[in-house]
């Protein structure tokens, strides 16, 4: 039986000018486990926080982390610490509340950030997967076909793309609730909302199944012909040192692209057999909170550029003048 993540026994519809307030079920039902994930996801958001922010600042203060793949690495961060804020601090707070609700205003805002910060991640991996095959199969190239002037008009592209494609569309697929108001999920998305509408909602999941085709295939397949060019170009490098170093500028990205896209196949195609309420719920817990965390840890544990920039803001730190007071 296909999951509900919502109950909509209750047929009266409810303008939604209305409704105040959905009680957000989350982990309710096995309070004993409560405070032990509000101290583990409040470590893990304060990871994401400090990881995504660092990413941002080394870049902005590093010369040589200022190029193209470093530029869209910081979109990625900002990215990623938006939408972990966008989720994390209500869920949260809904740990420790004996009230736990959700203003319908703020879970509309939450409905249409989330989706739109899907749909522009997935984008942004497409054009950070193009930036790493013009980067190894047009090297000598590399800098002038990626100009500044091109990572600003892609990084644009990106942002609005992401927006025309999500948020746009679902302005025409709000419906009126049917009561009770309960979700039993973490925090609002669209799909969780569908449950809770009153009229027939074929129409809505139709647009849905498009949209995703499109914000989600499309970008897939330009990462997967990229990286196929890609192959192909390091397969034909004579040495296995260089081969390894080509391998080794996209494996961060791959390590990023393999949780988006793997937590988004296992959520969307597993069969309706596998579905749970809670089984969904860990699953976004990973791609809404501990993924963002994990990012820039990916994009610096084991990328030397990365950690000789640390390492030169450390040395600036230490040697910078002390205010005596």
């Amino acid at each position: 039986m296909e999951p509900r993540y919502g109950s909509a026994t209750g047929l009266s519809p409810e303008n939604s000018s209305t409704i105040t307030e959905l009680v957000l079920v989350g982990f309710s039902d096995q309070p004993q486990t409560e405070l032990p994930l509000f101290v583990f996801f409040s470590l893990v958001y304060l990871a994401s926080c400090l990881g995504n922010t660092a990413v941002v600042i080394l870049v902005a203060l590093d010369v040589s982390l200022q190029t193209p793949m470093y530029f869209f690495l910081c979109h990625l961060a900002f990215l990623n610490g938006f939408f972990s804020t966008v989720v994390t601090p209500k869920m949260l707070f809904n740990f420790l509340a004996s009230r736990k609700v959700i203003s319908y205003p703020f879970c509309l805002a939450q409905t249409y950030l989330t989706l739109f910060l899907e749909s522009t991640e997935c984008f942004l991996l497409a054009v950070m997967a193009i930036d790493r095959y013009v980067a190894i199969c047009y090297p000598l190239r590399y800098l002038l076909i990626m100009s500044w002037a091109v990572c600003i008009a892609l990084a644009v592209a990106v942002w609005v793309t992401g927006f025309c494609a999500s948020v746009l569309p679902l302005c025409f697929m709000i419906l009126p609730l049917c009561s009770p108001y309960v979700v039993d999920y973490l925090f609002c998305e669209l799909p969780i909302l569908l449950h809770l509408f009153c009229a027939d909602t074929s129409l809505q999941e139709a647009m849905m199944a498009v949209g995703g085709a499109g914000t989600v295939l499309v970008p897939f397949l330009l990462i997967a012909l990229s990286y196929l060019r890609v192959l192909v170009t390091v397969i034909r490098i004579d040495s296995a040192e260089g081969r390894k170093k080509a391998f080794s500028t996209c494996a961060s990205h791959l390590a990023v692209v393999t949780i988006c896209y793997g937590t988004g196949l296992i959520r969307y195609l597993r069969p309706k057999s596998l579905y749970s309420a809670e089984g969904d719920k860990l699953i976004s817990v990973f791609y809404a909170v501990i993924g963002p965390a994990l990012n820039p840890f990916i994009y610096s544990l084991r990328n030397k550029e990365v950690q000789g920039a640390v390492r030169r803001a450390v040395e600036r730190y230490r040697k910078s003048p002390r205010i005596a007071f």
